[in-house]
């Protein structure tokens, strides 16, 4: 098998890269951004981040044996000589999306790209886990799904690989087309379109006009899409496109899911019908988000030749993602802990999940504040404080300046609900709290640290 690797002449195809030492360039078999790892045939890129610049450990990654590095040019006149190439360029940042372009044009594995509001890492992961059955699957590690995480995905894939399953992450406009133009997916699909990143998208079209153009740069280079017909956005421009697959939970598509029950745990029993296949099973996973994301991923693996088997096979290594609705039957309580992030549409969704879940007695929620809403803030607290009191949940313990909010405006339907100023006050609160034979859902967006109050729960109520 040919190994990928890049030449003097890709070198030279990287915009603004003067190249010094070029009759000492060797054929680059790896790529990093990390001196730590440097093997003989590295290409090191010297990037800038919040707490490290790379361009302080040239001289350590040329002792380690790199072939080549890529530096600032701002930064050239600094360095110390060295016998090796060096490219110099206008921003290394940049460049490195440009070196995993060169090495995604050499890629023989089929690339799909994912992006979306919400779902994207459990339908990743999903996806993941069916191919796996019959292929050699490369995929996007945790949610490394920015311009600089991107690249590296790209870069992580070599030839032993048939399937790239790569995530595309977004907060603020240009992001995922200058991603996609990277990846350039053989096939592409957006989970959803919903309230996410309102600070700098401002609203669900600009969430879209963001996020649509993975599906029309796969379009553009002759790829297959998947549409969610339940997203109205997404379904309209799926109307304009000859080469989709379309998917839906209730609704008419090429794969149409159905949820013909739940267990114990809201674990929902589906059954997936194609024009070729009847799909039944029991996700291990909770939600009806996670019934489109499976479905979506079903889809998927059918057009790349799984058969029913293979899959039911997979489905059986599903399993929640770190902080993702991760749905734990202890001893004396169950607790779901979705503290990874949060947006309106997976706060009501994980709400839904523990309204569904059987307890012998409460159903409590422990909520903070969803960011990046922008004006959209108060309205969608307010929003949720409405869903919520359509429940059947009996206590609501909230953190955070706008869940101050969304706590005023509860019902007595919810039987308890108190809002705290400080953490160390809620901590003591949960500390003291009886939760035995109840359900405990802890949820808010990632600067809340909502993780911190499930270590307290775990700690003091196992």
């Amino acid at each position: 098998m040919k190994k990928i690797y890049l030449n003097i002449e890709d070198i030279f195809n990287i915009p603004t890269a003067v190249i010094y030492n070029p009759d000492m360039f060797k054929s680059i078999y790896h790529i990093s951004i990390d001196s730590r790892d440097i093997k003989k045939n590295t290409l090191f890129i010297a990037i800038k981040g919040e707490r490290f610049d790379g361009h302080d450990f040239i001289d350590d990654v040329v002792k380690k044996g790199a072939y080549a590095v890529i530096i600032n040019e701002k930064y050239f006149k600094k360095l110390s000589e060295v016998e090796i190439p060096v490219i110099t360029v206008k921003d290394t940042a940049i460049a490195l999306g440009d070196v995993a372009r060169l090495w995604r044009s050499k890629l023989n594995a089929t690339v799909i790209g994912i992006t979306g509001s919400a779902g994207k890492t459990t339908t990743k992961e999903i996806l993941a886990t069916l191919l796996s059955e019959k292929f050699k699957v490369n995929k996007t590690v945790a949610n490394n799904n920015n311009h600089i995480g991107v690249p590296l995905t790209i870069l992580s894939t070599n030839e032993k690989h048939n399937v790239l399953v790569a995530e595309l992450g977004t907060n603020h406009f240009g992001e995922i087309p200058y991603t996609s133009k990277i990846v350039s997916p053989d096939l592409a699909l957006i989970t959803n379109i919903g309230d996410s990143h309102l600070e700098y998208l401002k609203n669900r079209k600009g969430v879209f006009t963001e996020k649509v153009a993975i599906l029309i740069e796969t379009i553009k280079n002759g790829g297959k899409v998947f549409i969610n017909n339940n997203d109205k956005l997404l379904k309209e421009f799926g109307k304009k496109i000859k080469n989709k697959i379309t998917f839906a939970l209730n609704e008419k598509a090429d794969y149409r899911a159905a949820i013909k029950g739940y267990d114990k745990l809201a674990r929902p029993q589906i059954e997936i019908k194609s024009k070729k296949n009847v799909f039944s099973t029991t996700l291990p996973i909770s939600g009806e988000k996670n019934v489109l994301n499976f479905t979506v991923a079903y889809a998927i693996a059918c057009e790349l030749g799984l058969t029913n088997s293979h899959i039911q096979k997979a489905v059986k290594k599903i399993k929640s993602y770190n902080k993702r609705l991760e749905i734990k039957n202890l001893k004396q309580f169950t607790l779901i802990n979705d503290t990874y992030n949060a947006n309106p549409d997976s706060m009501k969704s994980s709400l839904e999940i523990l309204n569904r879940i059987e307890s012998k007695k409460r159903k409590i929620a422990v909520l903070g504040d969803m960011f990046e809403l922008g004006n959209e803030s108060k309205s969608k607290h307010l929003d949720l404080a409405s869903f919520i009191n359509k429940t059947k949940v009996d206590e609501v313990y909230s953190i955070g300046k706008m869940m101050k909010l969304m706590n005023q405006k509860l019902n007595g339907k919810t039987k308890i609900h108190q809002h705290f100023i400080d953490r160390e006050s809620l901590k003591k609160h949960l500390q003291k709290l009886e939760i035995k034979n109840s359900v405990v859902l802890v949820k808010g967006s990632r600067g809340m640290k909502m993780e911190e109050f499930v270590s307290i729960i775990e700690s003091t109520k196992i």
